[in-house]
């Protein structure tokens, strides 16, 4: 019997081990992680497991019975060091495994900021981990200074912890405006003034010249405008790359990313890759998703077609952000909109923003209006579009859309 081997114990790897048994594989199931805990979510580390408002047991995905039923046998602090295609095996840090089918679900890694600038300093934190999250938990402090480096989503949704945990915090973010690699200008303008209002200090088009830490472990943060910002820790919020290492070493087509074929198999038929780490063809381009949605959908998918469905994957991107009392739902791509539809709610703050290239729907972001993500993510999935100026319209009803 096939044995599959996963490598990767997080969101992806835990839904393709869990499918495969699903879908009624009797072969062995090995998945490996890197880290000494079960597989675990990642969204909730940032903002309810830091805020106290979760246990870490809620935290993962299922307990060690359910793996120990399904027999699948799962590997903690099992760090692969090489993938040998030829023999069919992964040496590892504590020994090998042998595989028939290999997945890497080995996901994405944050950017850290160069030595140079800084990053390496011990108050500067990233956020991607368990370990992480646990090592700066007791730095949030009500009056405590923070610094942020980064204004795409991981920095604000950072932000808003620290400022409802009473925390004073500066975002610092280098280019023209929060949020321009991922937004509008609209859902931008939203969000500043969100922050705003909890007292967050924003500052745009403002990069960083370097750090030093005080003997006090302050930390004083020099800026391209000018000013020094002293902080007593930082936390750096520049993105992510995907842990594509290990298939480059290999000898596996990567491209910013392990690159796939629409069925998730890389450029070795006995080797696949799902999740954050996955680079796949979708309408005519070459992507890779950044969310829990794609990570379990691909990896079911690819545990599908490992046992022979051959179904390409369909993608139906869609992602979340929770800030304050704000959930920002999104569905779709805006890559290459060219006009932004405004369609305001019923009650303040409620809103959603339509990107359209040309007369074609491609994505909406909303802002806590459930209606109206609703409405647009069955639109953009039937490749249906309306008229700008229906649904900026308030006096439309959604529903007649569909």
């Amino acid at each position: 019997m096939s044995h599959v081997v996963i490598v990767g114990a997080g969101q992806a790897g835990s839904a393709l081990a869990v499918k495969l048994r699903a879908l009624g594989h009797e072969g062995p199931v090995t998945l490996l992680g890197d880290e000494p805990a079960l597989p675990y979510q990642r969204p909730p580390l940032s903002k309810k497991y830091l805020m106290g408002e979760m246990e870490l047991d809620q935290l993962f995905l299922r307990p060690q019975r359910f793996y120990d039923e399904q027999g699948i046998r799962v590997l903690t602090e099992a760090k692969v060091i090489e993938i040998d295609r030829a023999g069919s095996r992964l040496l590892l840090d504590c020994g090998e495994v042998a595989y028939d089918q290999l997945a890497l679900t080995t996901g994405a890694a944050p950017r850290a900021l160069p030595a140079a600038l800084g990053g390496n300093l011990p108050g500067v934190h990233l956020v991607r981990t368990l370990a992480d999250v646990e090592r700066m938990a007791p730095m949030f402090a009500p009056g405590r200074r923070v610094l942020i480096i980064g204004g795409g989503y991981i920095g604000l949704e950072a932000a808003a912890v620290a400022s409802k945990l009473g925390l004073r915090v500066t975002l610092v973010e280098a280019t023209a405006r929060i949020l321009q690699r991922v937004a509008a200008p609209q859902t931008s303008d939203y969000f500043r003034a969100l922050h705003a209002a909890h007292g967050v200090e924003i500052l745009e088009a403002t990069g960083l010249l370097g750090m030093e830490q005080a003997a006090d472990g302050s930390i004083a943060a020099h800026l391209g405008d000018g000013r020094t910002q002293v902080a007593d820790f930082v936390i750096v919020g520049i993105g992510v790359v995907p842990n594509d290492a290990l298939a480059a070493r290999a000898g596996l087509a990567c491209d910013g990313g392990i690159v796939v074929d629409a069925q998730g198999r890389t450029s070795d038929p006995t080797i696949w890759a799902a999740g954050d780490c996955a680079r796949f063809p979708w309408r005519g381009q070459s992507i890779r998703l950044e969310s829990v949605q794609n990570a379990i959908d691909q990896a079911e998918a690819v545990a599908a077609n490992i046992l022979g469905a051959g179904r390409d994957y369909a993608a139906q991107p869609w992602f979340w952000s929770d800030q304050y009392d704000v959930k920002l739902q999104i569905a779709g791509l805006n890559t290459g909109y060219d006009q932004v539809a405004v369609r305001l709610g019923t009650a303040p703050g409620v809103r959603s923003h339509w990107y359209f290239r040309g007369t074609e729907l491609l994505a909406i972001d909303a802002m806590n209006d459930p209606r109206a993500y609703m409405v647009g993510k069955r639109l953009i999935e039937a490749g249906r579009s309306p008229r700008p100026a229906q649904v900026a319209d308030a006096d439309t009803d959604l529903k007649t859309l569909l």
